[in-house]
């Protein structure tokens, strides 16, 4: 007697579809991140721009928002790894009800909310706090680098922006005049109806550039002066002795201003020195629930842990009884805080 199998055909259409419910077995993770989505945190300021009544109908914010946070919580950041599990992970498809939003759409949604999104956390903590996560009575801190989207090599100095600057005008220039003449010759060769009277795509990308260089030299024009001002040093006050290098308010030849990323530094990380920010998070040691987070383009940490024990504060109500943290966040000021 031949063995009995159960039946493998893949080729059935589902006369019903299955409900979420029953895609990833109950008590599992997206179940819970999905429902406290929906059921326990305020969504009002996510909600709040969705004002329009025309249009096709957008996905659900609350949705979305579940959306990011599992995917996250999964280890995905990328949105078009996102939009990926979306369609070949059950567990995503449990939280989105196999909705299957496309990366550009996960992408917009995470841009327009972004403040929204980080609001969250204080939410989250705050539930944390209730269901008796959070003790508070040990908070390891520290912090690490992490490399922003900007190389360090777009850093410039300012020095090689007052050559690179009519260097590059001198260049745009004559570019322009080439590209004005060339049209002037094709516009009698074609005619002026003719595409051949346009601007190659190669004149658009020195303007941009020079555009950026003149941009972050009036920011640190901008940030000279003002630190001239806070220290009450007058710009017209006669100086005796050897002539200054620099005039008063205005910045030194050798500070420096990423043209990507204005607000990142380079700092020195594990692997050498890398243009990127300073991440810091505060973990309650009990339970490992980030009770407080930061960015900060301050290479050192010792200048965190104050505005850290502050955010503990604000986000928790009520401050740790103890603080371990690494010789980073050593000076004399924090041992006597």
């Amino acid at each position: 007697m031949a063995k009995t199998f159960k039946s493998w055909d893949v080729d059935q259409p589902v006369l019903l579809p299955p409900s979420v419910q029953e895609l990833v077995p109950a008590g599992h993770l997206a179940h819970f991140v999905r429902d406290l989505v929906r059921e326990s945190l305020d969504m009002s300021a996510i909600l709040k721009p969705y004002t329009e009544d025309r249009g096709f109908p957008p996905y659900d914010p609350t949705m979305m928002t579940a959306l990011l946070l599992y995917a996250y919580r999964q280890g995905l950041y990328a949105s078009r790894r996102i939009a990926n599990a979306c369609e070949e992970r059950v567990d995503v498809m449990a939280v989105t009800a196999r909705q299957q939003p496309d990366f550009r759409t996960i992408s917009d949604f995470r841009t327009r909310h972004l403040s929204a999104l980080g609001g969250l956390f204080t939410q989250v903590l705050r539930l944390c706090q209730q269901a008796g996560l959070v003790s508070l009575g040990h908070v390891a801190l520290d912090g690490t680098k992490i490399r922003a989207n900007a190389s360090k090599h777009k850093a410039m100095s300012y020095s090689r922006m007052k050559t690179a600057e009519p260097a590059l005008a001198a260049e745009v220039a004559q570019w322009v005049a080439t590209a004005a003449a060339s049209d002037a010759c094709e516009d009698a060769a074609y005619g002026v109806d003719r595409r051949g009277d346009e601007l190659p795509e190669w004149v658009t990308n020195k303007p941009h550039r020079l555009e950026k260089i003149r941009a972050a030299k009036a920011a640190l024009e901008a940030e000279a002066a003002a630190l001239a001002r806070k220290e009450k040093a007058p710009l017209d006050r006669p100086r005796r002795g050897r002539p200054a290098k620099n005039p008063p308010g205005m910045p030194r030849d050798r500070v420096q201003r990423n043209v990507t990323d204005p607000d990142s530094r380079i700092m020195k990380a594990r692997d050498g020195f890398i243009q990127g920010d300073n991440a810091q998070a505060a973990v309650d040691a009990d339970h490992q629930v980030i009770v407080a987070q930061g960015l900060t383009n301050q290479a050192s940490d010792a200048h965190q842990l104050e505005p850290m024990l502050a955010h503990i504060t604000t986000n928790t109500g009520r401050q740790a009884r103890e603080l371990s943290a690494d010789a980073g966040y050593c000076s004399e000021h924090n041992l006597t805080t």
